[in-house]
């Protein structure tokens, strides 16, 4: 069981770090998907109501360790602050003067954001000591911790994990959100269970399909991942994706699939073009005979059809990444039918984070429609896997 909230006691003028995970995408200093923000708001809204000093900290991007102005979090400012109803105090570092001066400053139900913690090399070090280094100066301006971002949880990194050893810790709103609803997928899911995977990479998806085969009643495979599966088959694919090494591990998860009665269906056509642009035309060609010279872009028509049957009736399903190149407007249709097909479904429809959650927003999809939108693509996946996540871990009853 992890460690809740209520296990913190009264937290009335408590200084409380929050791990929160507010990593968005940004134009320039424009927030272009304020998901993540929205999705920390009711942790911090019920620590504030109960009138603790809050520290919230986090990470954007991936900084080498040092300050670097398009990382800094403080376009996020403005719009936690309209969430919240309250103004958001900024420190300008992590743990030094400016951090130190404005946590000191807050008052009870007051709130301030620290700068990326990743400007700091001990956030991310492979070193454990130096984490723990970094994870100790951040602890000594907070009388507790609480982990809220899902999105982080599967790192060990001062932040997620030493910290939570150094202060009584506990699960944010979000984190006990995340883990109940992803643990109806993986533990006792009810059936048809059905698995839609796609995005650009099949060796990040692997270990996925390892762990479901002997779980799922249908995998669906589309995105850039499906053309590995495609030449395996013996198809011609064009100047598509294509992971080499991995050729054979996929021929041998589609005999293991046939041999344990697990559906595999992969694509029957795809939309290609010529190049990779927005403005490239599109063509529709069988899945088998993607001409030389074109690659591959979306799943096709049919393919769209198929799925979307396939999801119709499923008791249970959960999907982690993009048919095709959802953000080009012609190459997105692949992946809005997946995403009209669970809005539609009656079952318990999951999308596990990354691009998928984009791709629901963005394409103008109402998200009360789905089940769960998860926050974290990487964690999400690694609880599909079957891994014990390290910032879920150091929070179950029994560790400190």
């Amino acid at each position: 069981m992890l460690k809740t909230i209520d296990s913190l006691g009264d937290l009335r003028g408590k200084r409380v770090i929050v791990r929160a995970d507010l990593n968005v995408p940004l134009d320039g200093t424009t927030i272009t998907d304020d998901g993540r923000i929205r999705a920390a708001v009711p942790t911090l809204k019920r620590l504030l109501d109960a009138g603790a000093k809050v520290v919230v900290i986090s990470h954007l991007g991936r900084p080498k360790g040092a300050p670097e102005e398009k990382y800094s979090l403080k376009p996020v400012v403005s719009r936690l602050g309209e969430l919240l109803g309250t103004e958001v105090a900024f420190a300008t570092d992590t743990v030094g003067d400016s951090a130190r001066s404005t946590v000191g400053g807050l008052e009870e139900g007051g709130i301030a954001l620290l700068e990326n913690l990743r400007f700091n090399p001990g956030e991310t070090a492979k070193d454990e000591a130096e984490r723990r280094v970094f994870a100790q100066a951040i602890a000594d301006m907070g009388d507790a911790y609480v982990s809220d971002g899902f999105g982080v949880v599967h790192r060990k990194q001062a932040s997620v994990y030493e910290l939570a050893s150094l202060l009584p810790s506990a699960a944010g709103e979000l984190v006990l959100k995340e883990v109940e609803s992803l643990r109806k997928v993986t533990d006792e899911p009810a059936r048809p269970f059905v698995v839609v995977l796609g995005g650009a990479k099949v060796a990040d998806k692997l270990a996925v399909i390892d762990n479901l085969l002997g779980k799922a009643d249908r995998i669906l495979i589309g995105g850039g991942m499906a053309y590995t599966f495609q030449k395996a088959k013996g198809y011609e694919i064009g100047q598509s994706l294509l992971d080499e090494e991995k050729i054979d591990t996929v021929r041998e998860y589609m005999e293991r699939a046939e041999k344990q009665g697990v559906e595999l269906i992969l694509p029957v056509d795809n939309v290609v073009a010529a190049e990779f642009s927005a403005d490239a035309e599109p063509t529709v060609v069988g899945a088998d005979g993607i001409p030389a010279d074109q690659e591959g872009m979306d799943i096709g028509p049919k393919t769209a059809e198929l799925f979307a049957s396939k999801i119709k009736d499923a008791a249970t399903v959960f999907w982690n990444g993009p048919m095709g190149v959802f953000e080009f407007e012609k190459f997105a249709e692949g992946t809005k039918a997946v995403a009209r097909a669970m809005s539609e479904a009656e079952g318990y429809t999951v999308v596990g984070g990354g691009d998928s959650a984009s791709a629901v927003r963005n394409l103008g999809f109402d998200e009360s429609l789905f089940s769960h939108i998860s926050t974290g693509g990487g964690a999400s996946l690694e609880l599909i896997e079957g891994k014990e996540l390290p910032g879920i871990a150091i929070l179950e009853e029994g560790t400190k």
